[in-house]
């Protein structure tokens, strides 16, 4: 089951997955300061955007230097230099006498998927690799005995991804006994980055951790950015060398203050109302700085009090209208929201397929696929915006009036043609309409 977000739709043509080389590094600069003396356009609009002292700015090798550095993620060239140096030490320590184990056998490594399971056997650790990777940024996330939102959770996954039931459920009990397993004796390190996926999935287990009377050693690796990669969108991006920078300058102890926070999290995301949600997220999340933004996003799934649409949803109808009347191939529509309208980019190829499958349900659907393409991959199919979708992203029409299945945003569930919890844009806050 394909779940986690593909990072190469926002990978740069000159991507190297944060392994830069540093004379490669000196002859992107050199190429830029070309350019800019012979006066090209895009060289300076750069230049204006990176440098300090824009266009007044020297424009010298050490201009162009600086301007490279900061596009890479540093505040200046040393920096970048001296974080490159580490990197081509770690490889020089990896490529030494056979790998380097920088973890034990006894470490566990829990992510959300499967994306850097590859990265971390090449860059030499040793431990075991758990996959914890219940989508809870779609479907239903209610508040059940642990029996019943399995069966859930499977239940939508099956609908919704066209999982076999046996599959899905025997999936999820899999890894949830997995991470239940671990105790007192056990060492764990959880790998998350920003987005919404990582960090209600993150928010679960903590609250899981915090309620064991005797918890493993835990420790995690949080990032929303790294340095040397532009566009960072996931952990997945990066080149082993990368992922092993992140173990030895960015992994952390859990503290008892981030496991209260995620306990308090998840609380409030499995709650029907939001309220609390929407409060914490808008008060801020000091000890897990990442979490606030992606649960605001999270929030922005909710129907809007104008349109009555989340925001995966409105994104979706306005790639289509701003498409000049033509319609798309669903893959076309996926590429373009993950690179160019997403604020926060957290869904997965089949997470995406869902939306856009309820987009075009109902009496009055909002995108209707072209017939002649039904059949085809899903990424094939081509899609059109009806007159209904247009009326809904003007505001003139409810979306909620013709919706065609109701959907879940956690613990809320939202029904067609009935009182729901909407997210107000306008005021940064969830209100019940």
């Amino acid at each position: 089951m394909s779940q986690a977000k593909d990072p190469a739709l926002a990978v740069p043509r000159d991507y190297f997955g944060g392994r830069l080389n540093l004379e490669q590094q000196k002859k992107r600069a050199k190429e830029l300061l070309k350019a800019v003396r012979d006066g090209d356009a895009e060289a300076l609009l750069r230049w204006e955007a990176h440098h300090p002292k824009g266009a007044a700015s020297e424009r010298q090798v050490a201009d162009a230097q600086l301007v490279i550095a900061r596009e890479n993620g540093f505040p200046s060239w040393p920096r970048m230099k001296a974080h490159i140096d580490t990197l081509r030490i770690a490889r020089q320590r990896m490529d030494a006498g056979g790998p380097l184990v920088p973890d034990s056998a006894d470490m566990v490594h829990i992510r959300c998927g499967e994306d850097i399971r590859h990265g971390l056997k090449v860059a030499g650790f040793a431990g075991t690799f758990v996959e914890f990777s219940d989508p809870y940024c779609q479907g239903p996330v209610p508040r059940l005995d642990r029996a019943a939102f399995l069966d859930k959770r499977a239940g939508f996954i099956t609908s919704s991804y066209d999982r076999p039931v046996k599959e899905a459920r025997d999936k999820l009990k899999a890894e949830y006994d997995r991470v239940d397993a671990l105790g007192a004796e056990d060492r764990a390190t959880l790998w998350f980055e920003h987005d919404s996926y990582d960090q209600l999935i993150l928010a679960r287990l903590l609250a899981h951790f915090s309620r064991l009377d005797a918890r493993p050693d835990l420790q995690m690796i949080c990032v929303g950015e790294v340095p040397g990669v532009q566009g960072f969108v996931g952990l997945g991006q990066l080149h082993p060398e990368v992922l092993l920078w992140l173990w030895e300058n960015e992994r952390k102890p859990v503290t008892d203050e981030q496991l209260v926070l995620g306990a308090g999290v998840w609380d409030a995301v499995t709650d029907p109302d939001p309220t609390e949600l929407a409060r914490i997220a808008g008060d801020g999340t000091p000890d897990l700085p990442l979490m606030a933004p992606a649960l605001q996003r999270h929030l922005r799934e909710l129907p809007s009090v104008r349109t009555g649409l989340g925001l995966t949803q409105e994104l979706v109808l306005s790639i289509l209208a701003g498409a000049d009347g033509q319609s798309l191939p669903a893959g076309r529509i996926f590429h373009a929201l993950m690179t160019r309208h997403e604020p926060l980019p957290f869904l997965g190829d089949l997470m995406f397929w869902h939306i856009l499958q309820d987009l075009a349900r109902g009496t009055h659907p909002a995108v209707t696929v072209d017939p002649a393409t039904a059949e085809q991959p899903w990424p094939k199919r081509v899609y059109t915006l009806t007159d209904a979708g247009r009326q809904v992203l003007a505001g003139a029409l409810d979306y909620l009036s013709i919706a065609g299945a109701p959907r879940w945003v956690g613990g809320v569930e939202i029904r067609p043609c009935a009182p729901s919890w909407r997210w107000d844009e306008g005021r940064d806050t969830v209100t019940m309409t």
